[in-house]
């Protein structure tokens, strides 16, 4: 990266633009495996071609990075800040590369589900320090411009990352999409070991271990739950409802001790102002909704569809391409119109078209999907700016950076929960139309349970009888759609709910005076962190 001279009375690193490339392709690697994820679960569920892995074991592939990745993201970066951000990077980096390792190679699905997780352990290492790193080493002149460059990998991820997992699947083993980490993580630690300098906060705050613990372990339990429901569609069994009911008692436990310490891993207080409250909450159920439809429409796309996976990735290039070209132009929006109707327009658009794919079918016209997929990139990248431009409006600016922790937490958290409700929703459908077109199939109640799973394993029993089993397809194809219907209603509806709550609480124009503080700074506040996929 070229460097730019620093101009009079500058204080940043003579390296810094160097040192911000460094930052961006470790950052990079985090958020390209996360989208490379959504087209390869076709593969991962193939029994032949990989592991076999259920619709249940794919959510939990997705969860148990995203649970991981969520519930350390804040306290990761307050130990960072105690130890030492480049120390904290380099870990981040070693783990998420061992866990690439790990994943490439798993033998079954449990053991791809545990590396996942201690990838979403190197993830919450990385980010939070790359951001700090970038705090440290510019000037806050040139500050605002390393961040936006920062930001702009995440949307540079989400347009390579479908394509190149495409790719990788369509001339290599299912394992390369991980695989593709390792060399450059390697790359990335060399650049950081001998480029970046070492930090630290001479007051870092203290560490919530308490919260932190019931957090993974409240959310842990009430995803099972949820997903175990979704599975097995039987939602009176004490497996069920009795581990949905133990981890919503553990959630709240955890806001009762974090609203009463003075160094929450995750300070819900903040939620006791509206415009605040409504903000995250617009973030956190925008991706519930949206998690859930990329999770169906890979499989849509390359099932029911037929298409390869580097088509399925070209396909999500206008979600990508919107991104891109909304994003930056969302913040002008907001200081011309107000962020209540940038962000109430950005909801309002994903709720069309998550509610226009209920009428998605099998032989829906592809520019019909492709213009979906971009109103829907075009809502979101109009839903962050807005938010964020909430949370600076409704807190002290010692406090921004504690809120806009809060804010990604939660969006992480969100979109766990969507993958995990919508997955069940899915599952429960797809099962309850393929069991009346099993019933008079002339096969074992085994194989019928086995093909009422997913259509994942549908397509496996249909290609295990051969001849046979190629009844199988056609209903597997229409009951999977009408599952993807139903899934799709029950997003609109979580993301109309979000677009309500932003018309009733959220602000309109920034005022011109952010609130004074009412309390001494905060000591765990965070640089900015952008959304990131």
């Amino acid at each position: 990266m070229t460097q730019t001279p620093a101009p009079a009375g500058h204080t940043g690193h003579p390296k810094r633009w160097s040192i911000l490339g460094v930052l961006v392709v470790s950052l990079l690697v985090v958020v390209l495996d996360n989208t490379i994820l959504n087209v390869a679960m076709k593969t991962i569920a193939d029994p032949v071609h990989g592991l076999g892995a259920t619709q249940s074991q794919l959510e939990w592939a997705i969860n148990s990075y995203t649970l991981v990745f969520a519930g350390l993201l804040f306290t990761f970066g307050i130990i960072g800040d105690r130890i030492g951000r480049k120390k904290m990077l380099l870990t981040g980096l070693v783990l998420f590369g061992i866990a690439s390792l790990a994943s490439a190679y798993a033998q079954d699905p449990g053991q791809l589900i545990a590396a996942r997780a201690l990838m979403g352990l190197g993830g919450a290492a990385i980010m939070p320090a790359t951001l700090s790193i970038i705090s440290n080493v510019f000037d806050p002149k040139e500050r605002p411009k390393a961040i936006g460059i920062w930001a702009g990998a995440v949307g540079l991820a989400v347009a390579i990352g479908p394509v190149l997992g495409g790719l990788l699947l369509e001339n290599f083993w299912w394992g390369s999409v991980f695989l593709i980490n390792v060399p450059i993580i390697a790359i990335g630690l060399v650049a950081v070991f001998s480029l970046v300098p070492e930090s630290r906060d001479p007051a870092p705050g203290k560490i919530d271990f308490v919260g932190v613990l019931l957090s993974i372990v409240g959310l842990g339990l009430f995803v099972y739950g949820i997903i175990t429901g979704g599975e097995s569609g039987d939602w009176s069994h004490p497996e069920v409802w009795g581990t949905i009911a133990l981890g919503a008692l553990v959630l709240a436990a955890f806001v009762y001790y974090e609203s009463r310490i003075d160094h929450p891993a995750l300070d819900v207080r903040l939620f006791r102002d509206p415009r605040f409250a409504a903000a995250v909450s617009a973030v956190g159920l925008v991706f519930f909704a949206a998690m859930g439809v990329m999770f169906f429409g890979a499989f849509y796309l390359q099932m029911v569809r037929g298409f390869s996976p580097i088509e399925t990735g070209l396909l999500f290039l206008p979600f990508a391409a919107a991104q891109l070209i909304f994003a930056p132009r969302s913040a002008g929006l907001v200081r011309k119109y107000g962020a209540k109707a940038v962000c109430a327009t950005g909801m309002f658009l994903v709720t069309f078209v998550l509610g226009a794919f209920m009428f998605v079918g099998e032989s829906t016209p592809v520019w019909v999907l492709l213009a979906l997929w971009f109103i829907q990139g075009a809502g979101m990248a109009n839903v962050i700016p807005p938010t964020t431009e909430a949370v600076m409006a409704s807190l002290p600016r010692e406090k921004a950076g504690v809120g806009s922790a809060v804010n990604n937490t939660i969006r992480q958290v969100g979109g766990a929960l969507g993958v995990a409700v919508l997955g069940s929703v899915l599952s429960q459908v797809y099962r309850s139309e393929m069991d009346s077109h099993l019933a008079t199939f002339p096969v074992p109640a085994a194989v019928k349970e086995q093909a009422s799973e997913s259509i994942a394993a549908t397509y496996s029993v249909a290609t295990e009888l051969g001849q046979a089993g190629h009844a199988l397809i056609a209903p597997a194809n229409s009951s999977f759609v009408e599952a993807m219907n139903w899934t799709a209603a029950g997003s609109a509806l979580v993301a109309l709910l979000g677009a309500l709550a932003v018309l009733r609480w959220l602000p309109g124009r920034r005022p011109a005076a952010v609130p004074e503080a009412k309390s001494e700074p905060s000591k765990t506040a965070q640089p900015e962190l952008a959304d990131v996929g």
